[in-house]
Order: C-alpha cells, then structure tokens, then sequence
C-alpha cells in the first residue's frame, strides 16, 4: 500500500492532466506507433517495435504511479507561503550546524518538480524533524554517518 503524498493544488493539477494525456492522446500515439512498426514485417527482429512496445511499458508504468499517487494523495489548498512553520509546500532555507552556508529547499513530494529547487520529502529523516518547526529552532536528525542539527533559518522565498 502506497503511503499518503501531500500535494500542492498546482501539482495535483498537473499530474491530473499529465495522467489524462497519458490515457488519451499517449495511448493513442504509442498504438500508432506499434501499428507502423508491426507493418514492417518480422517482429522478431524489429527494433522498432520492440523500442515502442518498451516505450508503452514505461508509460503503462508512469500511468499507475500518477493514479496511486493521486489515489493516496492529501491537497494542500491554503497558501503555504504565508506559513510560519515548516509545513508541505514551504520553502525552508536551514544551515547545519558548525556550518556558515544556508541551504535552500522545498518541502513537500518530489512530484512537485521546481526548477532549480532541492526538495526535502517530508517522510524522509530531516523531514520529519522539520516538520512544524520555526524560524530559529534547531533540529536533530539521523543521517547515514550519524546525528545532524540543523537551524531552520527562514521559511518563505
């Protein structure tokens, strides 16, 4: 069973229309696509064929992750960007301890896709200690190579 995705409303639209032009206009380019190339004779050798049908496999794939995503995904329609706490959907700029550079990234599932932004899943092991915190609080985490704090500098762009 798929775990819950917090989704923005901008994403969840997205990957609704991403999911209705995959089971429209790509199922229907991609049988084409197989027709024409099953046209060419001999299946057995027919590299054609064989990347589409490869193709369709990848999309097939790509259609049943959006709808168990959309199926077990929680909408976040107020304006995160008015939060004050680190909450899906915020960008959080933090620094880790002992450290003078300031990291900046999106909070919330990597469906969410922003150019130019690293995202923190908010199941991840930061994420989870970041999740609700401040301004100015410190959080412990558990990394592969041991515990890590971090101060959440600022909330918003």
């Amino acid at each position: 069973m798929m775990s819950e995705t917090v989704l923005t409303r901008h994403a969840y639209d997205r990957l609704q229309a991403e999911l209705d032009d995959l089971t429209t206009r790509g199922r229907i380019e991609i049988a084409n696509v197989i027709e024409a190339a099953r046209a060419l004779g001999d299946l057995k050798e027919n590299g054609d064929y064989h990347a589409a049908k490869d193709t369709q496999g990848k999309m097939e794939a790509r259609i049943r992750q959006i709808q168990a995503l959309l199926a077990n995904a929680t909408v976040v329609d107020s304006d995160p960007s008015l939060s004050s706490k680190v909450v899906p959907g915020v960008i959080v700029h933090i620094r880790y301890e002992n450290e003078d550079e300031t990291y900046r990234f999106f909070f919330g599932s990597i469906e969410e896709k922003i150019e130019g932004v690293d995202i923190i899943s908010p199941t991840s092991p930061l994420g989870q200690s970041l999740n609700g915190a401040s301004s100015g609080d410190f959080v412990d985490y558990e990394a592969p190579g041991g515990f890590l704090r971090v101060e959440v500098v600022k909330i918003g762009d």
